[in-house]
């Protein structure tokens, strides 16, 4: 499988030597091209969307199919009648009452045509938009199980175009695509059977033509693929450097960067098209080649024809109808091709949507786990061994315990291990060795899900969700009453700032909560893990970015939320954690020093070097 990973570096310049172009400067880390053959097993496994929806939709869109397709048919046979019979008979004068009754067939079969061919359109529209739904559902349900290792190595933005642009690459080929194939499969059938019963020398003189064609387009099928598997590719990696663009616009234009980013997205995009050209080129090779066959087809039917009229095998008008049916069958031929190459297009992207539905979570439950029952909060790592990349430890056997309703602060140089801690607690990672236990059950024994139902986690950077502040705080509780939302709110001192907002509660916020300052996104956070009631509380650096008034109303807040719960804080300001039962003091990855604050600086160690460190440059 090919791992993705859209990134860019800075390539070494030479001493003396002077760059230009941005294209001299970066290199790209894009998708593997998936280079195999055509899997009939993963076109079955995309075609089993289908099935849902084929015994009740597909019957009659297949009579409609068959309906339509004779209906075509019999129009040149009509014709053929029309020039030997009606308009110039061997045999007698000219009969316009026959030519009438012939027409008027002629005009009733295409009314027939027309009326199988919107009901087939309108219920094949439905079948194709129900499958891309199931689809794009069942790939959205799977990307929120996979772990957090998962979407380490990826951009948001190459998770989203799987999502979106592959999915919808899909739709032509659920919606029209199927269908038009057994139209074409249908109509060629019929052809092949009706040429041989007008002369069965003719028509296959005729499609001598279709071997050499096939042989001739097969080999451009591995190119075709590939090719198409690029564009993806390419237009992977604009919408990842498109989601970091608008999500780091700030740090753009303070470094006044805007032109250089610019510059090296065109060089994207010019890579995108070229890709994009290269696959058009090639499909549009399909194109020529049928008309040439068919050129070719049409030359052999009128020298023979001819040469069959003149021996008396062949009348005028069967020649008419030869012609015409001779035309019909290059059409589907061609539009097979067209069909074979949106295939493509749509293996290509199925290719990469079942690279991620084929992705298995590195945290899911083991056979036989258990719910984890209403704990207590006793929290015991045990020797824990714990690498992001092999060889490179995070944690070197770490032990520590915390009791029921105690508050530990981890605190440590950036990279000591704090976060990986936390992460490891609430099975973000499974640990390389070692037992974490919670309440005496090894989280790796009990369901995910029961797990982190009673952790609660804050963050410094507080995600909040396009919605109502009312919604944002639910999301701690979906069922939770009003009345307890603004109780929560109330009781982190958020419900005053939320009562001046122009509609209070129901006051809607962007992506991201712009429109709110720091501390507010922070104390709705408060709230929202308040309402959600955990045994565990997990604080990673919630109070760094709020300002000292706001943090007195944290500090009294924390008194409510940390009652009666085991609690876990991450931080760089040390004065928020002089209160906390127990400190750690991490350093690459080892616990160095644990004790209370005034143990610690009585000690006179890491920790009192932190702290003094700190005030001193206050």
């Amino acid at each position: 499988m090919g791992t993705e990973t859209q990134t860019w570096k800075q390539k070494p310049q030479s001493k003396g030597k002077v760059k230009t172009k941005i294209e001299d400067r970066f290199v790209y880390q894009d998708d593997e091209i998936i280079d195999k053959a055509f899997d009939w097993q993963q076109f079955r496994r995309l075609f089993s969307y289908m099935k849902p929806y084929a015994r009740k939709m597909l019957p009659p869109v297949i009579l409609m199919t068959i309906l339509g397709t004779v209906t075509k048919l019999t129009v040149p046979f009509l014709t053929s009648l029309a020039i030997d019979k009606a308009i110039a008979p061997e045999d007698g004068p000219t009969s316009l009452t026959l030519l009438y009754i012939l027409t008027a067939l002629v005009v009733v079969l295409y009314i027939v045509q027309w009326a199988s061919g919107v009901y087939r359109i309108k219920y094949t529209n439905v079948i194709g938009q129900r499958v891309i739904y199931d689809l794009r559902s069942d790939l959205f349900r799977h990307i929120q199980k996979l772990s957090f290792n998962f979407y380490d190595k990826r951009p948001a933005g190459s998770v989203m175009v799987r999502v979106t642009n592959d999915v919808n690459s899909l739709q032509d080929l659920f919606t029209n695509g199927v269908v038009n194939l057994m139209i074409d499969c249908v109509q060629l059938a019929g052809i092949v059977v009706i040429l041989l019963l007008i002369n069965w020398k003719l028509g296959l003189a005729v499609m001598i033509t279709v071997p050499v064609m096939f042989l001739i387009s097969t080999r451009l099928r591995r190119k075709i693929r590939i090719a198409w598997q690029e564009v993806r590719m390419k237009n992977s990696r604009i919408n990842s450097h498109l989601n970091e663009s608008i999500q780091g616009i700030r740090v753009t234009q303070a470094y006044t960067q805007e032109h250089e980013n610019i510059q090296y997205f065109d060089v994207m995009n010019g890579d995108s098209k070229k890709s994009w050209d290269k696959a058009s080129a090639m499909n549009q090779m399909f194109g020529p080649l049928i008309d040439i066959t068919g050129g070719v087809g049409t030359f052999i039917l009128f020298i023979l024809g001819v040469h069959l009229i003149q021996q008396g095998q062949l009348t005028i008008g069967l020649l008419v109808a030869f012609s015409n049916y001779v035309g019909n069958f290059w059409e589907p031929i061609n539009r097979m091709g067209q069909m074979y190459n949106q295939l493509l297009v749509a293996m290509a992207s199925s290719e990469r949507i079942f690279e991620f539905m084929d992705e298995e979570p590195d945290i899911a439950d083991k056979p036989g786990a258990v719910e984890l029952p209403t704990i207590k909060g006793d929290i015991r790592f045990k020797h824990v061994v714990f690498e992001y990349e092999e060889g490179r430890p995070a944690l070197k056997g770490i032990d520590l315990q915390a009791e029921p309703g105690q508050s530990i602060a981890l605190v440590g140089h950036t990279g000591s291990g704090k976060s990986t801690i936390i992460n490891l607690l609430s099975r973000f990672y499974d640990i390389n060795q070692g037992e974490i236990l919670i309440d005496g059950y090894d989280i790796r024994d009990v369901k995910v899900k029961s797990l982190r139902k009673q952790i609660g986690i804050v963050l410094q950077d507080t995600f909040i969700f396009s919605g109502t502040i009312r919604d944002n705080i639910r999301f701690g509780r979906l069922d939770a009453t009003d009345e307890e939302i603004e109780a929560a709110a109330k009781a982190v001192d958020a419900h005053d700032f939320i009562m001046k907002l122009p509609k209070g509660y129901n006051t809607e916020v962007e992506e991201r909560g712009n429109a709110l300052s720091m501390g507010q996104r922070q104390l709705l956070s408060f709230a929202r893990a308040l309402l959600a009631d955990p045994r565990i509380l997990i604080l990673d650096e919630a109070t760094a970015s709020i300002d000292t008034e706001t943090e007195v109303k944290i500090q009294n807040a924390l008194k409510v939320l940390l009652k009666g719960r085991t609690s876990f804080m991450v931080a760089h300001r040390l004065s928020t954690i002089r209160s906390a039962d127990k400190i750690i003091v991490l350093d690459h990855g080892e616990i160095q020093e644990v004790g209370n604050h005034e143990q610690l600086m009585e000690r006179k160690g890491i920790y009192c070097g932190l702290v003094e460190a700190q005030f001193r440059y206050m």
